[in-house]
């Protein structure tokens, strides 16, 4: 599959350390233990997710590079800095809910259609860099999961904060 549209589904995700840290992904970059990544079977790579732990209500959004997990039981691995998030680390794999974050969804502004406007505070051909700085944000700001979002356009990655009324 390698069309951009809705996708939610809820199974067990599980997540990859220190085994394949440094090793090629999918997409051809290194797998970063500490990056908020994650291997799916089907989705489009790159693409952003939101993934939540079912049983704490705990969200991340971290980008798919990579093709995985090969355990038929799972239907997402997650980075250890993005299972550790969700806590979830010493049990090995959670019950989870995936969703897609679709870029489409936005204008060219950075505005979400019908839901006020974002700021963008960086954009990065990167999208490990972009991701720094949306973790960077959200911890020195205190900023939700929900505040803050990479947006893919195009080639780049854009850290938007947000929404705030567009009045």
């Amino acid at each position: 599959q390698t069309e951009r549209h809705a996708y939610s589904q809820e199974g067990v995700a599980s997540w990859y350390g220190r085994r394949f840290h440094g090793k090629k992904t999918a997409s051809g970059e290194l797998y970063d233990m500490y990056a908020m990544t994650a291997a799916h079977p089907t989705l489009p790579i790159p693409s952003y997710v939101r993934v939540t732990a079912l049983d704490s209500g705990k969200s991340v959004v971290v980008r798919i590079n990579d093709r995985g997990p090969f355990h038929s039981s799972r239907i997402i691995d997650l980075s250890y800095t993005a299972a550790h998030k969700l806590g979830y680390l010493g049990r090995g794999s959670t019950r989870v809910r995936v969703e897609v974050l679709d870029s489409a969804a936005y204008d060219t502004q950075g505005a979400a259609i019908g839901q006020g406007v974002y700021l963008q505070v960086g954009a990065f051909s990167s999208a490990g860099n972009a991701q720094k700085l949306l973790d960077r944000l959200a911890r020195t700001l205190d900023l939700d999961a929900d505040r803050t979002r990479v947006v893919l356009d195009g080639a780049l990655h854009r850290v938007h904060v947000g929404p705030y009324s567009s009045d």
